[in-house]
């Protein structure tokens, strides 16, 4: 973790993305209060007055007096206060990761902006302005609500084991579906399926019934994986259209087919 020093935020701003001017003395309207964004998460929608690097967005959270917000490279965070519409953050802590100059400076932009702007909340729509800079964001379950768990196909992304995340390899497709307390399953290598009984936040798989076909070293070893988890039962959480079983350990990770 590291602080970045006020002067140098506001020189890299002003080279690349253009520095943030006083905050406007205009109130912005509704006023929100401070449980009025609490636990809830925030992504960018549109900007005026600065141009965000393509592919990035904004992602802003509220908890318990803390702000944490990400820009496209690196996550920051720290306390914040609010005071009718004027919300004001202290130096932000940050991780640490390398990323191309302009990401860099599109973080050191957004901490130098979060430190002082006024705010507006109406319904799921919030905007931040800070002099001539205006950002509209979205509450995060309007903007990419869950996906729901049953009848979506869900293609697997990720295997997590002793703490590392690895991809699928390369021409490997393996995913599961759930209907009617029923699971679909493709392992990578063989198909089939069994009971699977769910609830808000865990699934407990009765036995899998799966073809008999002999695998090659990749999809075997999915199938491995696959096969490892979905057994007994086993805690689930969805974030838009990513699926993770066993959040909390090893486990899988998911993604809803477009």
């Amino acid at each position: 973790m590291t602080r970045f020093p006020t002067l140098l935020l506001t020189i890299a701003t002003a080279t690349i993305l253009g520095a943030c001017s006083a905050t406007s003395g205009s109130p912005a309207s509704p006023t929100p209060g401070a449980s009025s964004l609490n636990g809830r998460t925030y992504l960018s929608t549109g900007a005026a007055g600065v141009t965000l690097v393509p592919g990035t967005r904004v992602t802003i959270t509220f908890k318990d007096g803390n702000l944490a917000a990400n820009a496209g490279c690196n996550s920051m965070g720290g306390a914040y206060t609010l005071d009718g519409n004027h919300l004001k953050t202290g130096q932000m802590m940050t991780t640490e990761m390398g990323c191309a100059a302009l990401l860099m400076t599109q973080d050191q932009w957004l901490t130098s902006f979060l430190a002082d702007v006024t705010i507006a909340l109406d319904g799921a729509k919030l905007t931040m302005t800070h002099g001539t800079i205006v950002l509209t964001l979205l509450d995060k379950t309007v903007a990419t609500p869950n996906k729901p768990l049953e009848g979506t196909l869900w293609l697997l992304d990720g295997i997590a084991s002793k703490g590392a995340t690895s991809s699928v390899p390369q021409g490997v497709i393996s995913s599961i579906r759930i209907v009617d307390g029923k699971l679909e399953v493709h392992t990578g290598c063989n198909s089939g399926g069994g009971d699977v009984n769910v609830t808000a936040d865990s699934m407990t798989f009765g036995p899998l019934v799966l073809s008999k076909k002999a695998c090659a070293a990749g999809p075997g070893a999915v199938e491995g994986a696959v096969t490892s988890v979905l057994t007994g039962t086993v805690a689930y959480s969805i974030d838009a259209g990513v699926l993770i079983l066993n959040p909390r350990g090893d486990g899988l990770t998911y993604r809803a087919a477009p």
